[in-house]
């Protein structure tokens, strides 16, 4: 089949030509459909349920919300595990599915058990769904802020609650237009409502109540339709509006009558516009501001998304009020803009120094320019692939391509056809007529194209166990795989069909086949190595087994991470403040902190996020910030040459000035990575299971004294699940008796007058604004005040609230977070200056030798670790299978074990380079460099094949083994030592760069480069005179020679 392949390709060369033109236009087509990103979504299946519950304490929360919530989702299909989080007036639970669930099939799984779960909840409390995103979905912010100088159209300055209005009714409107936006989530700033504080003593005095209030407002609200009547043939809608417009309206609104005289709201209660009990705020540059967050739909292109989100804000910006405008702060584009670069630039200059290595080691301008033809073809061809395959661009799909591979097959095919077209003109003594040419371009081509095939069915083999990865290290670094599996079926197709049909269109006339000097001065050096290698072959081998041992025991030693760091660019700084801070406080203490941070000449502009946002995709208490600090370009420092690292102290430094906060420093991503891999935001997380909250806190903490004890941890925390202040208003049930009254009586009094209570809306076209009924916010924050509140007596007549209940000041339960149906609590810390591995280890040795862990509580560990181990443990298993899989194809080759074991033999020596240059370069082992080894194989796999099919080929031509051996090994030294030079060459700008993204990179490069050059010359060394001294001669030409001596006497 290949062989009829290969004729057709070449009899029919113009054809194949016009298809592969077809091809590649259908790729450049593709091209612009291709979705790009920075790095690929490795977020779980996952739907989180947030319930609101106005004024109940977490330990409420859990009992009475989050535990319903878990208990109606146990049970359903495809679950993988729920994590929860109960914290003060919120529940959030976080559902995690099994890889390949379709996200709307969960959501409606999991709809229909939300609405059992509902009747058992308290009455007014609704679960909702966040949106259909993934966790990395939040990639545009933007700031709404006012010019000094701007006024409303009533002449006031622009306040928090008037740029809060435009960001809900004007900007957020319209950006959730913008396709591939799911949700426009919102923080800071105040929401607008209507506020009746009403004055307790007016109330008493009139003998009324604050339900007399609430009670009064929707019968004096609404708008009535009374169907219509027809009148001179012209009909009439009947309306009778009520609804109230403004605060006059409401001020006339008649609550009760004393002695025929209407009481109204204005005569008990001042009315006017009042901030909302908000849950969180937002900074930016020591300001507060209103901060919109665009986040991205499930499956979208985030480039696409930031990029039509940016240009809708740009409109939207026209059309807002003079001086206010919404500023872009983050926006992942540039981002994504930057990792692409570096991949393209990586790209750009291996293909060019491939092209040159061709250029020069073949000798030949034509064959050069078609060989190097097979790497943009092919990458059309794997554009198309990938779009097809839905597999996005990015730093990790596109981090293992090497142009040298891609055209490896295509350059011993072609280096071959030249060889052999030479030979044949000279043995004629002619130009070649047409069917002599194809003919022998036919069979150069068949001569050699098994080693192509074997190394790239190699390559595709030892890419199979990345496939087989499930969970985040399955996302991350599948779509690595399948790039380089398409990438590499693309150059074998086009080396079947295309190189043999463009090598007998272009390979016309005469054709001199023959060493340049680089080629003469490596087979001179060569020469006398082989000869003392066939030599001295047996201290030889030894040596290279001694190495290859050396090399293993060198790995053992190194440490290991999950994925080196991808450098975002910009800093992202995670501020915490002790339990029960005001949001209020933790704002001036933010405004602190990002005035000192502005003060380093590298910093463009810093925004946080202090609290919960509307949406509360991630729950945060008022004590807690989360920051972007956002860089200049390295342009613009004042030494561009300060490190990343240099600054990152400089921040410490300032931090360190600020007291009464906590500190992590992250990026924005990887924040945002770690906490959605296994819900910790650090590189180690200790989970403690149990009951008790106080027995967890104290595990916690001895925890937490272990891991400081240890080398490299920084930033050690224990989770905050204790010390928020909660003023308790107990009933005194013997007191409540004497008087007739049922707690609740008390609870709704305390509730509508420090909560406050909604009584309706106010419509402003399609704006709408609640009313809400409660005490000013000078009586509801005295209590002394609180303790006077009247409580309205069943038989007439009222008691204070002192009389009935007492008011306590307590700390209690700040969070409480569960997985799997069960509390926990997590001990978590970052890694610094020390391997993860290795850390790891150490913690989990002393953690067990010190710590006792009482019965019926448990530890597991998460955090990025959990990722490599559980990756490490499956590669452990598929490896070795895929190695087996690699020598039964290389028996199936050779029809020979012995030779298959010969070729084998490369392995383990290409893997010593690939160790060596990790050790030299201080670069720990970690799943990329993992990736960079498996490559390894493939590369040293097709240098051994060409090497052993070269002494086969002498063997069964009639030359004795040492003459095989020989002429063999000098005949493929070009073809190895392009193969090899290609290979690493290509992979060279990836392991030098620098900028965004290398560092990921980097681990892959250093390891195929060290590699190829370590198997290359322990192939051209080692392999000869592995093969003599493995060689036996066969039994019937052993027998043949003894016949003939014989006949001879």
């Amino acid at each position: 089949m290949i062989d009829a392949l290969i004729q057709f390709s070449i009899a029919r060369r113009w054809l194949v030509v016009f298809l592969v033109a077809i091809v590649a236009a259908v790729g450049v087509w593709n091209y612009q459909k291709l979705p790009i990103d920075a790095v690929p979504d490795i977020t779980n299946v996952q739907v989180q349920i947030n319930t609101e519950a106005p004024g109940y304490s977490p330990l409420e929360v859990e009992q009475r919300i989050t535990y319903l919530v878990e208990l109606a989702i146990t049970g359903l299909p495809l679950v993988e595990q729920t994590r929860s989080i109960s914290r003060y007036a919120l529940s959030q639970v976080t559902v995690v599915f099994e890889k390949g669930t379709d996200i709307y099939f969960a959501r409606n799984l999991i709809n229909e058990r939300l609405q059992q779960a509902k009747s058992e909840m308290p009455s007014g409390i609704e679960p909702v769904m966040g949106p259909v995103a993934t966790g990395l979905g939040e990639i545009f912010h933007y700031a709404v802020k006012a010019e000094p100088g701007a006024r409303q159209d009533n002449g006031e300055p622009y306040d928090a609650m008037a740029l809060r209005t435009l960001q809900d009714w004007v900007i957020r409107p319209q950006l959730r237009l913008v396709p591939g936006v799911t949700e426009i989530n919102t923080i800071g700033g105040y929401e607008k409502e209507f506020h009746i504080t009403p004055d307790p003593a007016g109330l008493l005095a009139y003998g009324l109540t604050f339900d007399d209030l609430v009670d009064a407002l929707p019968k004096n609200n609404a708008n009535v339709g009374a169907g219509y009547i027809e009148k001179n043939g012209e009909q009439y809608l009947i309306r009778a509006p009520g609804q109230v417009s403004d605060i006059a309206s409401i001020e006339s609104v008649i609550v009760a009558h004393r002695d025929n005289v209407p009481i109204t709201i204005s005569d008990v209660a001042d009315v006017g516009f009042g901030k909302q009990l908000r849950t969180g705020a937002a900074t930016l540059d020591g300001k507060e501001t209103v901060l919109g967050t665009a986040v991205m739909l499930l499956g979208a292109n985030s480039r696409t998304v930031s990029a039509a989100v940016a240009e809708k804000l740009s409109e939207i910006n026209k059309t807002l009020p003079e001086g206010v405008t919404a500023e872009p702060v983050y926006d992942r584009t540039v981002l994504v803009d930057k990792t692409i670069t570096t991949v393209q630039t990586n790209l750009l200059e291996g293909a060019v120094l491939v092209v040159v290595v061709l250029l020069v080691m073949l000798g030949n301008v034509r064959a050069a320019l078609l060989t190097a033809m097979v790497i943009p073809l092919s990458m059309l061809m794997l554009m198309s692939g990938m779009v097809e395959t839905k597999v996005s661009a990015n730093l990790m799909s596109l981090g293992a391509l090497d142009f040298g591979l891609i055209v490896d097959g295509a350059v011993i095919i072609v280096e071959n056809c030249i060889l052999r077209l030479s030979e044949r003109q000279q043995h004629l003594g002619r130009l070649l007529k047409l069917e002599e040419r194809l003919q022998t371009v036919f069979t150069a081509t068949r001569e050699v194209f098994t080693p192509s095939l074997i190394s790239v069915l190699v390559v595709i083999l030892v890419n199979l166990p990345i496939l087989a990865l499930t969970g985040v290290e399955g996302k991350m670094f599948t779509p690595m795989a399948m790039a380089v599996i398409m990438a590499l079926v693309s150059a074998l197709i086009l080396s079947l069909t295309f190189v043999p049909a463009a090598v007998a269109l272009l390979l016309t006339g005469h054709i001199k086949e023959k060493d340049n000097a680089i080629v003469r001065g490596a087979k001179s050096l060569y020469l006398p190595t082989l000869t003392a290698a066939l030599k001295f072959r047996l201290p030889v081998f030894l040596s290279a087994v001694l190495f290859v041992l050396g090399c293993g025991w060198l790995a053992t030693r190194m440490g290991a991470e999950f994925i080196p760091n991808l450098d975002e660019g910009d800093v992202a700084i995670q501020a915490l403040r002790i339990p029960g801070t005001s949001l209020t406080q933790s704002l001036e203490m933010q405004f602190q902190l990002e005035r000192a941070i502005l003060e380093l000449p590298e910093v463009k502009t810093y925004f946080s996020r202090v609290g919960t946002a509307e949406v509360a995709s991630d729950p945060m208490g008022p004590n807690i910030s989360d920051g972007y600090v956002m860089l200049k370009d390295r342009e613009e420092w004042p030494d561009p040459d300060k490190s990343k690292t240099q600054l990152l102290e400089d921040i410490d430094e300032k931090l360190a000035q600020l007291p009464g906060n906590a500190f992590e420093i992250s990026q924005p991503i990887q924040l945002r990575f770690n906490e959605l891999i296994s819900g910790v935001r650090s590189d180690l997380g200790v989970k403690v299971f149990g009951d008790d909250l106080g027995q967890l806190l104290r595990s916690g903490n001895e925890i937490a004294e272990v891991i400081n004890s240890i080398d490299g941890a920084e930033g050690v925390k224990v989770e905050q699940v204790s010390g928020l202040p909660i003023l308790s208003i107990e009933a005194d049930r013997p007191s409540l008796y004497r008087y007739g009254l049922n707690v609740a009586d008390v609870q709704e009094v305390i509730a509508a007058a420090t909560g406050g209570e909604d009584a309706g809306l106010v419509f402003e076209g399609d704006r709408r604004f609640s009313i809400v009924v409660r005490l000013s916010e000078r009586l509801r924050s005295d209590l002394r005040t609180l303790e006077r509140l009247p409580i309205p007596l069943p038989r007439g007549g009222y008691v204070p609230l002192g009389e009935v209940a007492t008011v306590k000041l307590a700390p209690g339960a700040n969070q409480i977070s569960r997985e799997n149906g069960k509390r926990r609590l997590v001990v978590s810390t970052n890694v610094r200056n020390r391997d993860l591995a290795g850390f790891v280890a150490e913690v989990q040795q002393q953690v067990e030798e010190q710590v006792k862990i009482p019965p019926g509580y448990w530890l597991s560990y998460g955090g990025t670790f959990e990722q490599l181990e559980s990756a490490s443990k499956r590669l452990s298993l598929l490896v070795p299978v895929t190695l087996v899989m690699i020598f039964a194809l290389l028996m199936m080759t050779f029809g020979s074990a012995k030779d298959a074991v010969l070729v084998f033999s490369g392995v383990p020596l290409a893997l010593t380079g690939g160790v060596i240059s990790l050790w030299l370069r201080d670069i720990p082992l970690s799943i990329t460099a993992g990736v960079g080894f498996i490559t390894l194989c493939g590369v040293s796999v097709l240098t051994g094949v060409m090497m052993v099919s070269a002494f086969r080929d002498g063997l069964a031509s009639g030359k004795d083994i040492d003459a095989s051996i020989h002429d063999g090994a000098m005949l493929r030294l070009r073809p190895i030592l392009m193969v090899a030079l290609v290979a690493a060459l290509g992979f060279l700008p990836m392991a030098l760069n620098t900028s965004t993204g290398a560092e990921v990179q980097r681990p892959l490069a250093t390891v195929v480069i060290g590699g190829i050059m370590s198997s290359t010359l322990l192939t051209l060394v080692v392999l000869p005179g592995l093969y003599r001294m493995a060689y036996r001669k066969p039994k019937a030409a052993t027998v043949s020679t003894e016949l003939a001596s014989t006949l001879k006497v």
